[in-house]
Order: C-alpha cells, then structure tokens, then sequence
C-alpha cells in the first residue's frame, strides 16, 4: 500500500492543476479526476487515506473507487467505478445515489414466499411486496407491504398451519400426508421446478382409482433453502406437529443426509428426488433410504470414458468443500486409477474459489472436472474468466443439473457481466444423469416425456424453463410421487382396508416399524415406466440410469452422447465442437528434439582429418622409403613409423565422434561411442608414446656424469619398443576393462523447455546424445590422471633434454617441440570440453581442432626437416657409402665441437693481444722515468762485491732489470 500511496503522490506532482483552471473537466490524458461523492455517502480509495486523498486531484488509470452509503442507504447505480485510458470513469452515463431501502427481513416468509414489485433488491421506496403462503397454511395478517421513506407501512405477516386441511376429505378417503422440503432457493433452488412436478404427481395420482382407491395423498412443504440448519428446524416441526407424515421427501444432498440420518429413529422412509451424494448409498448409515435422482458416482464412468475417449492421461480437479462432492471426487480418484489416470491437482474451496482458481492456472491445469453447487458454479467461472482459464487449451467438465441459462443469472455474489461469464463457459462438458424418457411412449402416468414437460411449462407461467432451478430434475420428482404411491398401494393391498394381506396406512405411526418395513419392502421392489425413464432402484436405494454428455455451443446445450454403465456402451452422436478444431491436450505438449552437431563443422573438419591422415600416410611412406639413409637411421625411424601411424588413428577418430542421431541410429550408438574411445586411446598412446620413449631415454642415457656416460653410450632398440609396447599395453588394458565391467552406451540430456511463437499449446523439449556410462566420471578420472601425468612428465623431460646432443636419436629437440605442443593443447582441451559439453557444436569444435592441430604439428615438425634436409643436401646415401667417402665416422655434432674449439681460440688470441699491448704501453713508461733519474744524479762507484746494482747507468743491466719486471706483471 505505501508503494501505491508514493505514486498516486508522483503523478500527482507531475500533473498540477494550472492557476488559470484550464483543466477544469472530469478527465486527463494521464489520469482521472477525483470524483466527488455523493449525498449522504462516500467513496472508499483504496490504499489511500483521507489525508492523502485531499492531498491530490488526479488517479492513475486502472484505479478502482467504491461507493459507500452510510446507515440503512443503499447504493443505487454502479458501486465500483474504474479509471480508463482514455481518463475517463466507467459507466458516467449511471449516476450513483444513496437511497433509503425497507428492511431486508420482509422479503422472505417463512412457510410462504414474499415477491418484490415495483423494483429489483433492494427495496427502494415505492416498491411493495406481496405475501403468498404454501399450500397447507394461511396468511396472518396484511398481504401487501409498501415500501415508503425507508419503512414498510404495514407488520409483516405470517403463515400458519391450517388446522382444518387435515381433515378427511369428503369423499370418504383418508389422508396420507407427506412431509417435503423444497430448496426454493441456496446452492440448488430446485424446488423451483420440482415442487410444481410433485403437486402435479399428486394431481394425477389421486384422480387414479386403481391406485390408493382408499386414500389421498397429501403434500405439507417447507422451503429448506439447501441450508441444513434451516431444513432441522423444518425437519422438527414436520417430525412434532400434527399430522404424522408417512414418509419423507427432502432435495439437495446435504439436507437429505440429515433428513435420512435421522427418519431412522421415527421408523420414516425417506425418498428423495434431488439428492445425488454418494455417502447416501450408505445403507448402514441411511436403511430407509431411497432416491429416484441417480448417485453423483454415476457421472463418474462417464468421464473415465471420455477421459479415455479423448486419449487424456492427465487431470485436475477443484470441488466445493461439501460431503456429496468429496464424496464423489473420492470415487472418481478411484476409478481414474484403474484407467491409469492421473489427478495431478486437487483443488477445493468452501466459498470464495478465487485461491484454487488461481493454484489450477499455475499448475497449467488443462482438463478440470468441477464438483459445486449452481450458486458457486458462477463464482468459481467468473475468477475462470479473470484469470483466462478458458478457451482453446481448456475443457471443464461440470455437473449437468443446473439450470441451462445458470450463467446468465443475475448474481450479485459475482462481478462478472454476463457477456464474459458466457465467453468463460463456452465450450464446457456436462455429464447429466438422463432425467427425461428420450423415447417419447405411455409410461405409468398414461403420459408422455413431451406432455409432461409441456403440462408443467403451462404450470410454471411466465417462468421460463431454463431459468427455473430444477427443471430438469422434476421427471424425477414426479416420478418419486409415483413411486411411493405403488409402494403404498402394495402395501396397503390396493384395494382399502379389507383387502388381503394389506395394511391400515392410517394405523402408520413413529413406533410402527411393521409398516415401514412392509414400505420400505415395496419400495424395493419398485419397477415401472416414468417420464423420466425405466425406474428401479439398486440394493443401496439409487436410482440406475443412463447418463447425457452435452456440451455448451454458442451459449445452448447440445447433446453429443449417451453412456450406459451397467453395459459399458458409448452412442455417440458426433456432435462435438472445439474452439481450436479438436480436443486439446491434457498437458502442454511435449516435442522432443534433439540438437545434432552442425554438418558444415563437421564436414570441413573431416576434410582437415581427411588430409591429415594422407599426410601422415605420405610421411610413413617417406621414412620406410628412407631407412637406409644414415640421417633417417639416427632418428630411430621405427619409432617416427609409429608416431605417424598414431596421428592416423587419432585424426580417424574425429569422424566417430562427430557422428550422431543425424547419421546412425540409436542402436548403433554404443559402437560409434566405442569407435570414438579406441581410435583416440590408441592413437595418442602410439604417436605421444612414441615420442615420449625418445624423450625418456635420451634424459635417461645422455644426461649422466661424465664418468657414468661412457659405460652407457649404447642404447638398445629393444628398449624403446618395449617402453612404447608398455605404454600400448597399459592403454589396452584400461579400455578393455572398462569396456567390460562399465561399457559406454547411449545416454540422453534434456534442457529447458522452449515454447514456439506459432503454438501456445506446444513446448520443444531439446535432448542431446552423449557417450556415457555408470561410472564415467571415474573412468575419465583414471584416464585423464594417467595421460596428464606422461604430458607434464614429457614436458619435464623436454625441458631437461633440450641441450644434449647424441648421434642416436638425431631429432630429439624436434620431438620435444612436438610434445610441448601436444601437451598445451590437450591440458586446455580435456577440461574445456567437458565444461562444454552440453553445447555440441562448441565441444566437438575444441576437441577435433585439437586433434587436428596437434597431428599436424607432430608430423610437420618430425618429418618435414627431414625430407628439407634430405632434398636440399642430397644426403640419399647408406651409412656404407657414407663410410668410404669420407673415411671417417665424423656427423654433424663432431663439426659443431670444432667450430666451439676455433671460436674459443679466436677469443683466447684475442685476450692475448690486449695483454702484450699493455705490457709494450709499460715498457715505455719506465724508460721514460730511468732517463729522469739519470739525469738528476750522478752515476754510483762500483760495488766492491763486484756487482752492479739494479739502477745502474748500464743499459743491460737496467734491461735486465726491467725484464724480471716485465716478466712479473706479464704473470
């Protein structure tokens, strides 16, 4: 509400009133101006206060104002107004008014009914009411009221039971009084109809004198309104005041279960025309009673079948929260089981549907069985409406006794016009016991279907049938009066009180359980022909019939089928109609389609493996061709043989795994995934294996001390094919283990449902194939551990390796730039693919480029110089001639080393002659300073030891001198 209040508040700053009151109309183009109320009455804004409201001028569109009066005034004109686009409020044209109305309590009459002139509810002033009483009483007091300034001008009456009607007729037979309950109004106001179709039986049975010839039967009624509080309180004063009613006959389910639970302790028999609860087939609970309205179970065989019919599997249900609909809803889970049905939700209300309405719309509920009571049935399709359950995608199945125009009954519960209450239920299915003899013959009443239905239109008057609640139930109301007559008649032997084996139905007492029994025994075994049909009841006291499937077209009933239970037979008529051509489906439908790898990856793929492969064959051709070449022997070309023939296997195996639904079948699936794990396991073991032998044993013989490197100089063959035999053999090993104990097979992936822009009605459920198995996550464990370890371990020895020369393996710097290569790619391919491998174009495009990429490197980088070197130097001589030709056994590496020796004698030379420049540079500077010295002092006598000190004159000795010198600083 403070969210709604703050923007009222906006739009009301960015709409101001100009001082000039230019806008001085009811409507805006942003808004609606507030309205103001009218006399005696106020508008209640929602999510506003009162402070609020006169804080502004304007509401936004789509806002809603309710009338309100204040004390015993009423609303007269539209209650609830709403803002338009256009700023205008809806119905202007209708003023609302706030008028004085007489008091409610006058337009009912207990026993009797109060019918309202001059006006609809409520009433206003002017209008009267006049009072009618039932059969079997008399009006006290005024018959007319008028209503003027809010006030009745007379007391209102009351109808009293007329003493003097239970007297015995005057032509000698005695009376026998039945006590009724007729629902003139409430959930199903079948009395309406029903009451008349009972006076009617009544009519024409009495007049009959091969039936009762001794005795009148006579009806006293009460309107119980389907309401089991009041039908007790009618119930009690039909049970304790005079005269003794020999049986009961109640309508509406719920009062017929109080009725009938409690006619046990008066020894009544209870016979019932409306009342369709399955709990009533209960003989345990209710041994008395007995209904010519079939069970509401018995619609429930109808709609398996057409659950079946129309190939449903799926449905939902929502049911008014009373015993007779539970009751029945239980039953129909039952059977829907059997047929392998489904009820995916059930939904149930007591009075407001709005909740389950909503619950079934979020559920997408498709097919939707309704179980409530005609008052309900218009508030449960007006939220149908408003959440726009209906139409194409929708079917509802409902009860087939209410009225046929109940939608376009005027119903104040509701706020539905009748245009979309008949847009909401267009379309639906009824299942409706066949209360109508269909075959137009005399039954027992010497009268036709047709004649009954005509004789009791007359009797209704003005009333129109299909507005008329019950209507369609009074065949068997009339036909229950006539039941109870031969049961009657049975009993009392048909021909008064001293016929044989007869009884004194005057006798018939609440302690005469004889009699009941001898009733209720007649009842039994009731069999005869009734406007409503065959009638006969079951050992539960229901009545058996058929069942009519009619469908609302264009707003009428129409009828496409009928079902028989009993024989399980289905005459269709074929005259159903649907909104979108054919019955929907029960759910949205499902289409499974599978994302296949695109062709033209797949094709330009396979040629860059395709040309692969024939370059891996033209370099295998290449070094068996040269093997006899002193430059190929160095280079172990089994081994480069072997290399070559795995990029072959590896670049074959981009086309299994580009294989998928598209090309094969799903039953050739686990051989492409097999196809898929040997060819690439094979393929990397022989050409990564080969290479990392070399790798492996040039670090192993070629990197020790110098004192340990000339006892292994050697290096056997044999020992590189046996390691690139064991790496083969481990490999094999795996798969075929895992081949055996967990092999892969067919697995699908299913991802979020898509919904197409053509069709509401239908989802795209996208699937993916895969190569999978039950433990693959750990099979890919062992696998990737083991491979990542012998890529980082040749990366390892790559690296250590990368400066050693040796004359046995010619080209291992070469291999190792191949198993950077391999390694980089394959560390970032594995995981990359399977992060994506729910994308298949992406997946297959990183691990069959890897593939490609990686052959292609391995062979260019290990064939190629080869054949450059061989082609340009035209080194095409054995290792024989190579011997005689230059009779020395010197390679390349031997050629390297002396070109090492002479760069390290040109620098050594070089050092040279920058020491005897310096030492030339000295020897000058000390004869410069001896001419100095000389100079300055005269030349010493000898030494008497006869040597000549250093620093003597002489030139020898001094050169001597300075020679000893020289020669140390040379040092």
């Amino acid at each position: 509400m403070p969210l709604i209040q703050m923007l009222l508040l906006l739009l009301h700053l960015l709409l101001p009133l100009g001082s000039d009151g230019a806008q001085n109309s009811n409507t805006t183009s942003e808004g609606c101006q507030i309205i103001h109320p009218p006399w005696e009455g106020g508008i209640r804004y929602r999510g506003l206060t009162r402070d609020q409201v006169r804080a502004i001028n304007f509401l936004p569109v789509d806002y809603e104002i309710e009338y309100v009066c204040r004390g015993d005034r009423e609303v007269v004109g539209p209650k609830v107004r709403k803002c338009l686009s256009n700023g205008s409020w809806t119905d202007m044209d209708m003023p609302s008014r706030c008028v004085r109305t007489c008091s409610k309590s006058y337009l009912t009459l207990d026993n009797g009914t109060a019918f309202l002139r001059g006006g609809n509810r409520p009433a206003l002033d002017g209008a009267w009411v006049d009072f009618r009483c039932d059969p079997g009483f008399h009006l006290v007091g005024s018959s007319r009221s008028i209503c003027a300034r809010g006030q009745w001008d007379t007391p209102k009456p009351s109808c009293q039971v007329k003493r003097t009607t239970y007297t015995a007729p005057s032509s000698g037979r005695r009376a026998v009084y039945i006590g009724a309950l007729f629902p003139m109004s409430g959930g199903w106001p079948g009395g309406q109809a029903c009451q008349p179709a009972v006076e009617m039986a009544l009519e024409d049975v009495n007049s009959r004198r091969d039936i009762l010839p001794d005795y009148e039967l006579k009806l006293i009624h009460h309107d119980s309104k389907c309401d089991p509080g009041q039908a007790t309180k009618y119930l009690y004063e039909l049970l304790y005041n005079d005269p003794i009613k020999i049986i009961l006959l109640p309508g509406c389910s719920s009062v017929s279960t109080l009725v009938a639970e409690a006619a046990r302790m008066w020894n009544l028999i209870v016979l019932s025309y409306g009342s369709s609860s399955p709990a009533l087939s209960n003989r345990q609970r209710f041994p008395t009673f007995f209904r010519t309205h079939p069970s509401a179970t018995l619609h429930n065989p109808t709609r398996v079948k057409l659950f079946e019919k129309w190939g449903w599997k799926k449905i939902a249900t929502i049911q008014q929260t009373t015993e007779v609909f539970t009751s029945t809803l239980d039953d129909l889970e039952e059977r829907v089981k059997e047929a392998g049905i489904e009820i995916t939700f059930r939904q149930s209300f007591f009075s407001d549907p709005a909740v389950p309405v909503k619950n079934l719309k979020r559920q997408d509920a498709r097919i939707i069985v309704g179980l409530f009571y005609e008052t309900e049935a218009r508030k449960v399709f007006c939220e149908v409406y408003k959440e726009r359950l209906f139409g194409k995608k929708y079917v509802w199945f409902l009860i087939g006794w209410y009225a046929d125009n109940w939608f376009r009954t005027p119903d104040p519960a509701i706020n539905c016009t009748e245009q979309e209450m008949a847009e909401a239920v267009e379309g639906h299915v009824t299942t409706e016991i066949v209360m109508l003899n269909p075959e137009n013959t005399r039954g027992i009443s010497n009268m036709t279907s047709q004649e009954f239905v005509q004789k009791l239109t007359r009797r209704l008057g003005s009333k129109k049938a299909e507005e008329t609640g019950g209507f369609q139930e009074a065949p068997l109301a009339y036909d229950a009066i006539w039941a109870l007559a031969l049961a009657l008649n049975k009993t009392s032997g048909g021909s008064g009180v001293h016929s044989s084996g007869g009884v004194r139905l005057e006798d018939f007492n609440y302690n005469n359980q004889t009699i009941t029994d001898q009733i209720y025994r007649a009842m039994n075994s009731s069999s005869f022909e009734g406007v409503s049909g065959h009638v006969v009841f079951d050992a539960s006291g229901s009545r058996m019939a058929r069942t009519l499937i009619e469908q609302l077209q264009g707003g009428k009933y129409m009828q496409i089928g009928y079902y028989d239970s009993t024989k399980d037979d289905l005459h269709w008529l074929g005259a159903d109609k649907w909104i979108g051509g054919s019955p929907p489906a029960d759910q949205t439908v499902v289409i499974k389609r599978f994302r296949y790898l695109s062709q033209k990856l797949f094709i330009s793929v396979s040629v860059l493996s395709s040309l692969g492969i024939v370059l891996a064959i033209v370099c295998l051709s290449f070094n068996i061709y040269n093997s006899h070449v002193r430059y190929i022997q160095n280079s172990q070309p089994n081994l480069n043989n072997l290399t070559a023939v795995g990029c072959s296997l590896a670049l074959a195996a981009v086309f299994p795994l580009g294989l998928d639904g598209y090309h094969i079948r799903a039953g050739h699936f686990p051989f492409v995934c097999q196809a898929r794990l040997w060819l690439l396991g094979l393929g990397f073991s022989l050409g990564y294996g080969s290479m990392f032998t070399k790798i492996w044993w040039v670090h192993t013989v070629f990197t020790k001390k110098e004192e340990k490197k000339e006892r292994r100089k050697t290096l056997e063959s044999w020992k590189l094919y046996a390691t690139v035999g064991l790496l083969v053999g481990l490999d094999i090993f795996t798969l075929v283990i895992w081949q055996i104990v967990d092999p892969l097979h067919r697995t699908i992936e299913s991802f979020t449902k898509e919904e197409p822009k053509q069709d509401i009605d239908i989802s795209i459920l996208p699937q993916l194939e895969h190569c999978s198995s039950k433990k693959m996550n750990t099979w890919l464990g062992i696998f990737y551990g083991y491979k990542g370890l012998l890529l980082l371990l040749g990366i390892f020895l790559a690296y250590e390796t990368k400066s050693v020369s040796t004359e046995k393996i010619n080209d291992h710097r070469a291999v190792g730039m191949a198993i950077y290569n391999v390694a980089v790619l394959c560390l970032i391919t594995a995981p990359v693919t399977m992060i994506l491998s729910s994308q298949q174009d992406a997946a297959f495009a990183f691990a069959s480029l890897a593939i490609v990429f990686s052959s292609y490197i391995t062979l260019v980088v290990l064939f190629v110089p080869k054949m450059r070197r061989l082609i340009t130097r035209g080194e095409w001589q054995s290792e024989a001639q190579d011997t005689m030709k230059t009779g020395s056994s010197t390679n390349n590496n031997e050629e390297e080393k002396s070109r090492l020796l002479e760069k390290e004698n040109q620098e050594l030379e070089k050092i040279i002659a920058e020491k005897e420049e310096r030492v030339s540079e000295l020897r000058h500077q000390l004869q410069s300073r001896q001419q100095l010295r000389s100079r300055r002092h005269p030349p010493t006598p000898p030494d008497p030891s006869g040597g000549l000190p250093c620093g003597t004159s002489e030139p020898p000795d001094r050169l001597s001198c300075d020679g000893s010198r020289v020669h140390l600083l040379y040092k």
